[in-house]
């Protein structure tokens, strides 16, 4: 399968072609899904003209059932919990409370490795476009959007360069849009799409956050009230 992007910041690019229409929109944020999501964020921002920012999520893996979520943890100090798979598994709230707590904490280092001190922006009645360098479950978007919605944003669109067609379905109906350059079917994962799909270290994080705050039209912050 031949590759569909150079690197993260020529995919980027390509997903900002199918964004163009958004451009100069008011009260506009761009949100990177850290540490991949966010070079790709990167490109969208700069061509929309929009502050960037990242949107850390933490799945809740259930004991015993990791790779379930029981719910999700969120920049901003949000939380989202499933019900059903908390009755189902029959979890307890001391059990349920120390893996949050323990979820908590890792947002709150990358927060402090990522955001520089800067606040987390206002994104009441805000377009929000929430990025990441591919999407193949979709479980990471998904609790993402949920808790995006609790902000209390005018819309949330999702966009990444690649994203497996049963995720994309999923997102389309849990987002106001869902945006992608390619769906392959049958999917093999995300990096087969990428000729280099390097890990994207914290430094890059922070280096494409300030670079994109220094700019006049995107580095505007408000503190939530």
């Amino acid at each position: 399968m031949p590759e569909q992007f150079k690197n993260r910041q020529d995919a980027g690019r390509q997903l900002a072609t199918l964004l163009g229409s958004l451009a100069g929109r008011p009260h506009m944020v761009v949100l990177g899904l850290p540490r991949g999501g966010v070079p790709v964020a990167a490109e969208v921002a700069a061509a929309l003209r929009a502050p960037l920012d990242v949107f850390i999520v933490r799945k809740l893996g259930a004991p015993g059932h990791e790779e379930l979520a029981m719910g999700a943890v969120a920049s901003g100090g949000v939380r989202v919990v499933y019900e059903p798979v908390l009755r189902e598994l029959r979890v307890t709230r001391r059990e349920f409370d120390a893996t949050t707590e323990r979820e908590v904490e890792e947002i709150r280092r990358r927060e402090r490795a990522y955001r520089d001190g800067r606040p987390f922006p206002d994104l009441k009645g805000a377009t929000v476009v929430l990025v990441d360098d591919g999407v193949a479950t979709g479980s990471t978007m998904l609790a993402a959007v949920l808790a995006l919605r609790q902000f209390a944003p005018a819309e949330v669109i999702v966009a990444a360069p690649v994203m497996a067609r049963d995720a994309h379905r999923t997102l389309s109906e849990a987002a106001d849009q869902c945006v992608c350059v390619t769906m392959p079917e049958p999917f093999y994962g995300v990096g087969v799409h990428y000729l280099d799909f390097t890990p994207t270290p914290d430094q890059e994080v922070r280096d494409a956050l300030r670079r994109v705050a220094q700019r006049p039209e995107g580095g505007a912050h408000v503190s939530r009230a």
